[in-house]
């Protein structure tokens, strides 16, 4: 049941048997309806969550108007990290896009096992790394691309997912476009 947690923690590090059963009685199956949210702005998080079915959006709100930020999809890990690291209130929100089922466990449980078990630890700092890869490529795309280079970025990367299984409001929305914004682009691009 959790092995596609364990396959996925293992891409960054190998695990033996006694490190991952340290993991396991913290992990439980938690399912959210469409459009529950895991996290919530202005609410501490706690858990950290990893997606076996569904998919999920990360926005903020900015003036009343929601910026969607991320996506999360089957096997990704998905959290507000920096309300579980610094136990301050959420400044984003996750909601469930569809019916979704993840293995949640408390980042506290993490914490605990970064400091008993080396694996664990380097787990922490490579998860780390990558995540922050990801804010800096998404943040260099957002300031320097065109919106009409951010979506034929978005469609010829390795983010197709999003084009296919996404609302065309929320991928306009991530863009940082209006949905007829996004229609003209994507018009023009398929003309080409």
């Amino acid at each position: 049941m959790y092995t596609p947690l364990r396959t996925a923690i293992e891409k960054f590090v190998p695990l033996t048997d006694a490190e991952w059963d340290a993991l396991v009685p913290q992990l439980e199956i938690r399912t959210l309806k469409k459009h529950a949210l895991f996290a919530e702005i202005g609410k501490k998080a706690t858990d950290i969550g990893f997606v076996l079915d569904g998919m999920l959006r990360h926005f903020y709100i900015n003036e009343g108007v929601e910026k969607t930020t991320y996506f999360y999809f089957e096997n990704h890990l998905v959290a507000s990290y920096f309300s579980c690291i610094h136990k301050q209130p959420s400044l984003l929100s996750i909601e469930a896009l569809s019916d979704c089922k993840l293995i949640v466990f408390p980042y506290t449980a993490l914490q605990e096992l970064f400091e008993k078990y080396m694996a664990w630890q380097k787990f922490g700092r490579l998860l780390a790394e990558y995540l922050a890869s990801g804010l800096e490529e998404r943040m260099v795309g957002l300031l320097t691309l065109s919106p009409e280079e951010r979506y034929i970025e978005l469609i010829k990367g390795n983010k197709i997912k999003i084009i296919e299984r996404i609302p065309q409001h929320y991928v306009a929305n991530y863009l940082g476009l209006t949905p007829v914004s996004l229609s003209r682009i994507r018009n023009r691009v398929m003309k080409k």
